[in-house]
């Protein structure tokens, strides 16, 4: 009789640690933007092909009197409110429109469960059309929006008219790298932030527990001491002194509002999971040099290794690849580098 009694009591003590895992690894269900009890909407957005909501935003000349329109994908933690390439003056000398956009789950744009590479394309496809940019438009991803650059050169490159990616995030496990580059890259972030990568491709189902727990130190960017270069912090301190906007994701509380699994706990899954195609065996999209690829590196980038930036530029010759020194992950902010990236892309000032 005992060792019945004693049999259910283990039963019941599994029964309670299975439970107490599973929530501590389910997150809770997002709060919807214009749903009872969630956010309110603020700002336009768009209907998608599934019925899903687009936020988004709009600087510089009217679409109707524009030369050049941009599409712009933020980075990770960040927002359609993203200024990095706004320049209020070459935006109007050069008769520029972008448009910027919270990527699904982040701000008001609603999740996306089944969200992969190739739907964030669509999704932008789907925005250029709605918002009657034309037949072809430009594209810059900067940092983690690179999985909206690259998955457009893959999926949509017959609706570019060029593209640039900014200190763009890599994916240590694209197939094209050559095992010993690529782990000696890994084992250059800090040692928290090779736990958080390595259990975003290894063990996605363990993201949300990972970067909430508190026995270990999640991602550094999560918590809001990322890896910048000395240089960044000299950036970000000249930017606060003199009132300027700060270039760290200051929107905390609107970026994540729909909850933290749709929003950057999904991008890490995205971003470092198994893609459904290697970059580096992208064919060129302007075979016939109209419109061009640039890739922005700066040497001291303590976020993103230069040297598989390096290894990419030489894998894929049609990709203009410029690296600047002393630059870090921040390299928008850097001095004349707005109008640098802008002239290279729209005018070919290269």
């Amino acid at each position: 009789m005992k060792s019945h009694q004693g049999g259910r009591v283990v039963v019941v003590l599994l029964i309670g640690i299975i439970a107490l895992v599973y929530q501590s690894t389910s997150p809770p269900p997002p709060k919807l933007c214009g749903s009872p009890g969630g956010p309110p909407v603020t700002g336009p957005r768009v209907t998608l092909r599934d019925g899903r909501h687009l936020a988004y935003n709009e600087y510089g000349v009217s679409r109707e009197t524009a030369k050049y329109k941009i599409v712009f994908v933020h980075g990770f933690s960040s927002c359609r409110f993203d200024e990095s390439l706004y320049h209020q003056e070459l935006f109007e000398e050069l008769k520029i429109y972008m448009v910027t956009f919270d990527r699904p789950g982040y701000g008001e744009s609603d999740p996306d469960p089944k969200r992969t590479i190739k739907s964030l394309a669509l999704d932008m496809e789907e925005l250029a059309d709605k918002l009657e940019l034309g037949s072809k438009f430009y594209l810059i991803g900067y940092s983690m929006g690179q999985q909206g650059a690259w998955g457009s050169l893959k999926y949509i490159p017959h609706r570019l008219a060029g593209v640039a990616l900014i200190a763009p995030v890599v994916n240590y496990w694209w197939s094209s790298f050559p095992t010993n580059l690529s782990w000696e890259a890994y084992k250059l972030q800090p040692r928290q932030d090779q736990f958080a990568v390595g259990v975003s491709h290894y063990a996605p189902w363990l993201v949300y527990w990972w970067n909430t727990q508190k026995w270990f130190p999640c991602s550094s960017v999560i918590s809001g001491k990322p890896n910048f270069s000395a240089s960044d912090w000299d950036l970000v301190f000249k930017l606060r002194s003199d009132g300027s906007p700060t270039p760290i994701p200051t929107r905390k509380d609107y970026v994540r509002q729909q909850g933290l699994a749709e929003s950057i706990f999904k991008d890490m899954k995205v971003g470092f999971g198994k893609w459904e195609f290697d970059p580096m065996e992208i064919e060129n999209p302007f075979p016939e040099n109209n419109g061009s690829v640039h890739l922005w590196m700066g040497d001291e980038d303590g976020l993103v290794p230069v040297t598989l930036q390096r290894y990419i530029a030489k894998k894929l010759p049609w990709i203009h690849y410029h690296e600047l020194s002393g630059v870090g992950h921040l390299l928008p902010n850097y001095d004349g580098k707005k109008a640098a990236i802008l002239k290279s892309l729209l005018l070919g000032e290269y």
